[in-house]
């Protein structure tokens, strides 16, 4: 893989290497992942929905535990998110819809199939967990598949959105690396929310036709991916990302399956606290993005030869670190003052232990996204792997886990 990025950049020329924002100084990354950090404020639409829709989720034991393992299979975005990147940085991936290269439409293919199989993944291990720690029974089963199965098909069409971020930052001068994620996570957030929200109000108001349009999305997803996998089964690249994501992927599907329960016990620890459920998708928003940022400029310094594969390099990887925890801890102060003036809290004790544990949440799940994300572009690059399939996925799915754990010590540890 070292050698035929090297060729790459022989044929490109030593420009490449500072395209896009990588020789920026301090300041300039801190302003540049500010900006795109500012759009997690509009995070809090997630959030609200959840809070002022307390009602739906609260029809079923797996409906409200179900929404953080939903947002977290946004791990498929950002998959997306860090292939375009980097492919954008080495030139195998042109800035255009039309006329694009064989590797964009393989990743297309295989971010298709990859999430069907996610939703499937996440489906059965939510019920062996819902069957042991959230209160719900086998037969519960179908309609938990078709709720996450038709959800994700829906979530698909933000690929695009995905993929036109991608190419007009880049074709800004901008870093896709530290531009990208962060502003489709917030959106990704938002649009998922929204899907589950439709597709809760189908199933549980709509008890026959909403139902029938459910199975309809997800039954078109299926006969989808049949298609591309009778079309690409020998095509190296597809079967190559499928191969490398896939297992990854359902490691993942475990792990942000646990953060159902953890959020049970937030929800039961916060109560009716709405500004903690209106913040609480946008802190995971947050840390996934310090932890995007942080890995993918880091996978793009490896391929560059700007950054050697050990551990004990991140003291030279210190400047991305910094001024990406900075930027975050500025947002999520904003996020929280809005979160009190949106939900009405201006009791003084109130706001300020809020506060507290917000700012304590934020430093714990950051040390612990950092340090993650940057193990794993380590050690995947290090294997001959490529850390665009490995880093993003896990970091954001981990994230989930991350923020939700920070977030329920800091509740514990200060109160509300």
């Amino acid at each position: 893989m070292q050698n035929s990025i090297q060729e790459i950049l022989n044929v490109k020329g030593a420009t490449r290497i500072s395209h896009g924002g990588l020789s920026r100084n301090f300041w300039g990354m801190f302003k540049e992942t500010s900006l795109a950090y500012f759009f997690d404020i509009a995070g809090l639409a997630a959030g609200f929905l959840i809070a002022y829709q307390l009602n739906v989720f609260r029809l079923s034991p797996w409906a409200l535990a179900l929404y953080p393992t939903l947002i977290s299979t946004r791990v498929i975005s950002g998959l997306l998110s860090g292939r375009l990147s980097t492919g954008l940085h080495l030139g195998t991936i042109y800035p255009r819809f039309s006329g694009n290269t064989k590797s964009f439409h393989k990743l297309i293919h295989a971010i298709i199939v990859l999430t069907l199989v996610t939703s499937l993944a996440v489906s059965v291990i939510s019920l062996l967990f819902g069957y042991l720690l959230w209160g719900i029974a086998l037969t519960d089963f179908p309609a938990i598949l078709s709720v996450m199965v038709s959800t994700l098909a829906m979530g698909l069409l933000f690929s695009f959105v995905t993929i036109k971020v991608a190419f007009v930052s880049f074709k800004r001068g901008l870093d896709p690396d530290i531009v990208v994620y962060p502003i489709i996570s917030t959106a990704a957030n938002i649009f998922i929310t929204l899907c589950y929200i439709a597709v809760l109000n189908l199933f549980f108001f709509l008890p026959f036709l909403g139902r029938l349009t459910i199975i309809a999305f997800g039954f078109t997803h299926v006969l989808l991916v049949l298609y591309l996998l009778s079309k690409d089964k020998k095509e190296p690249e597809f079967i190559t990302t499928i191969r490398e994501s896939i297992i990854m992927l359902l490691v993942v599907s475990l792990l942000v399956t646990l953060t159902g329960t953890i959020f049970k016990g937030i929800s039961k620890f916060a109560a009716n606290r709405k500004e903690i459920f209106t913040i609480y998708p946008a802190l995971i928003n947050m840390v996934s993005n310090v932890g995007s940022v942080v890995g993918s400029t880091a996978n793009t310094k490896l391929a560059l030869g700007l950054l050697k594969p050990s551990f004990s390099s991140i003291k030279n990887h210190t400047k991305n670190i910094a001024s990406s925890w900075l930027a975050s801890f500025l947002i999520v102060t904003i996020l929280a003052f809005i979160s009190l003036g949106i939900n009405r809290v201006f009791a003084l004790p109130n706001a300020l232990s809020f506060i507290g544990v917000i700012w304590l949440s934020n430093v714990i799940a950051v040390i612990g996204i950092v340090l993650i994300s940057f193990g794993i572009s380590i050690l995947t690059f290090k294997r001959g792997l490529n850390p665009e399939n490995f880093v993003i996925p896990i970091e954001t799915s981990l994230s989930t886990i991350v923020t939700s754990i920070a977030l329920l010590a800091a509740l514990i540890l200060i109160g509300v």
